[in-house]
């Protein structure tokens, strides 16, 4: 696990550039493990690359991981990743989306982007979103590393799509994770040599903004039952701030067959008792 060090260097490091990247941060079985997976699901799903220059036309995108078997139930939860994400928005934050990328030879460089850019709300603000890149082999600047605009976090607006920047590449060990501010203007970079770089894109956003993959309808209620408490939190089966997801006034999570006891924020008599 994180040292309170090591994640408070994290933290300084994601408020002033925008970015970090935990070293060996996934055990290597692990990292073996997913790998020779997604290896195998390409190959039963029979996934080609999209025809358009955000997702790459020499790039394979799996979605939606989480119902692809246990394996990568481990990612969400990832004691040393999770922890910064935590911080970064707090702990009612959501799984996102999780899906591979596995930028082949000859991609092109994807347009920078910034993650919440289709979020219409005035820059720079606090995170609304938190996203990570699992390198499960080495990332290079030749094989296609994701390039990052370092401070670009705090300007006032979003990067112009389509336009060159100024980036330097995340280079790191497989093994290794990339987290970065949902505001970081960032793109996957271009792959000039003959093997292909294979990542895992795992996403976090507010327990108050809309999850990018739809969990609640893309993971079947008995495959969610199987999941830990926690990871359940994170596809949505909880209360965001006593308020946010409620049915009826109940935890969700009694979809699951988990009866949790739910204060709602009005019944909190006072205020220093609001959850944070």
């Amino acid at each position: 696990m994180l040292e309170p060090a090591d994640l408070r260097a994290h933290l300084k490091r994601m408020e002033e550039d925008g970015y970090t990247i935990v070293e060996d941060a996934i055990e290597a079985d692990l990292v073996e493990a997913l790998r020779d997976d997604l290896e195998r699901l390409e190959r039963e799903l029979a996934v080609v690359p999209a025809q358009n220059d955000f997702e790459g036309r020499s790039t394979v995108r799996i979605y939606n991981l989480l119902v692809q078997g246990a394996l990568y139930e481990r990612i969400p939860v990832h004691e040393d990743v999770l922890p910064i994400v935590e911080k970064v928005l707090d702990p009612g934050c959501l799984v996102s989306s999780l899906s591979s990328i596995s930028i082949g030879p000859g991609e092109t460089a994807q347009p920078i982007h910034a993650d919440d850019q289709l979020i219409p709300l005035p820059k720079p603000h606090p995170p609304t979103v938190c996203n990570t890149m699992w390198a499960l082999t080495d990332f290079t600047e030749s094989n296609g590393a994701t390039r990052l605009v370092p401070g670009s976090h705090r300007r006032d607006r979003s990067p112009d799509y389509g336009r060159p920047y100024d980036t330097i590449p995340a280079e790191m060990r497989h093994g290794s994770v990339l987290i970065w501010h949902g505001s970081l203007w960032h793109g996957g970079g271009a792959n000039t040599t003959d093997r292909t770089r294979v990542g895992i894109a795992m996403n976090y956003c507010a327990g108050y903004i809309r999850q990018q993959e739809n969990q609640q309808l893309g993971i079947p209620v008995e495959l969610a039952k199987r999941f830990s408490p926690r990871l359940r939190e994170l596809v949505g089966f909880g209360v965001y701030m006593g308020l946010i997801g409620h049915i009826d006034k109940r935890n969700p999570s009694f979809l699951l067959d988990q009866d949790v006891e739910q204060r709602m924020v009005w019944d909190i008599v006072s205020s220093e008792e609001i959850p944070s």
